[in-house]
Parts: C-alpha cells; structure tokens; sequence
C-alpha cells in the first residue's frame, strides 16, 4: 500500500485491496493522474486473468516532482483468489509483487499481503482488510503494512470511497472517493481525495481515474 507506486493494486481508486481478481479470460486497463503537493503521476496499469485463479499485473507510472527531472516506475504482480467473495459473504486473496524504481540507487521494493473483504447488503456495503509486508530497497528495511476499506452504495452507478492505510511505522494515511460505473461492468471513472492524519497541505493529494474491463476474450 503505497502513496508513490501502486504497491497493493486495488480495484481504482482504492489503495486498500479486495479479494476479487480480473474475470477469467477477460482483462482490465486502470490509469489515473495525481496531483501531490510539488508534483504529478501518471499511472497506466494493464491486468490479465489468462488461468481463471491468477490475474498478472503489469504497468507503469511517470512521476514528476517540481524542478526535478521525471522519473518512472514499473510494477509487476501475481493475484489469486483462495476463497470467492460471494453475496452477504466473505473472500481472502494472497497478492506478490515488486516496484522497480527508474533512480538506480534506489532499486526495486519487494512486497507481499492477504486481502479479506466481506459483503453487507446484498453486496451494497463491502468492507476490506489487508495485512502485508514490504521490503524497502532505499532504506533495506522491513514494513508491516495494512489497510481497511469500504465501498458503499449510494444510487444504482456510484459508489462512496472511504480508507485508511500505512505501510511505514508512523505514517498512517486516508482516502475519500467516488467511484462511477459510465457503462456498468465495463467503463468507470473516479475522483479521490487524501491526506495524511494531522498534516497540512504538504501531504495532501486529488486523483482522478479511469478503469476499463473487457469481456473475457483470451484463448
């Protein structure tokens, strides 16, 4: 769970991951701009589902501080599905995966988490939970990392955003969001607001999203 690089690679515009994977045969594209304070970052990260248990994630993300020079990031990642979550039910999932950094010194981060999600409403109210551990190249340090989350309906195509997240002892971060379903299934946009508890505006950022899914199509 990360603010720099899409270290658990949730559902957009979530940060906190769910226990559901791509569709069998079928694949996704989520892309998203964030403004921080003193920069930008443009992520655009493909998924594919090509077994029917295990969604493949790779993609990228161009950042840029102000009065520095651009740098990019890559992502790689394995998601499978252990327990479906089903209707008034429960999932659990297991995700690995590394971020490698363009700035040789600083290497490549390793990482690894559980999500649980668990569904309230007939699926109207779906709360997550993730427990996980990073390997920070830069520092050579070890990180528990965790996150809770939940997505709550409001109409038939919007969804209200809420998290909380850390992956560093003493920085413990939050998330407010909308999601909308353009074409239910299929096309979604996004918008997010998020800070660090107690901060100021140095921390604070607004994304914006979108996340197209295809039906399945893979041999």
């Amino acid at each position: 769970m990360g603010l720099c690089a899409p270290v658990a690679h949730a559902a957009r515009p979530m940060i906190t991951d769910d226990a559901r994977i791509v569709d069998a045969k079928a694949c996704q594209v989520e892309s998203w701009d964030r403004k921080n304070h003193g920069g930008t970052e443009f992520w655009a990260v493909p998924a594919c589902n090509f077994t029917g248990n295990l969604e493949l994630t790779l993609g990228g993300g161009r950042l840029r501080d102000d009065g520095n020079p651009s740098t990019t990031d890559t992502v790689l990642q394995g998601k499978t599905v252990l327990k479906p979550l089903q209707t008034n039910g429960w999932g659990i999932g297991l995700a690995a995966g590394t971020v490698r950094h363009s700035l040789a010194a600083e290497g490549r981060d390793w990482y690894a988490y559980v999500p649980a999600s668990f569904s309230f409403k007939d699926d109207r109210v779906v709360l997550h939970a993730n427990l996980g551990w990073m390997r920070e190249h830069a520092t050579q340090r070890n990180h528990v990392t965790w996150g809770l989350g939940s997505e709550t309906q409001l109409s038939e195509r919007t969804w209200l955003i809420a998290e909380t997240f850390s992956q560093n002892q003493g920085r413990l971060y939050y998330q407010l969001g909308l999601r909308h379903w353009i074409v239910p299934g299929h096309v979604q946009v996004d918008t997010t607001f998020g800070n660090r508890f107690g901060s100021r505006s140095d921390t604070q950022w607004i994304s914006i999203g979108l996340r197209l899914l295809s039906a399945p199509f893979l041999p």
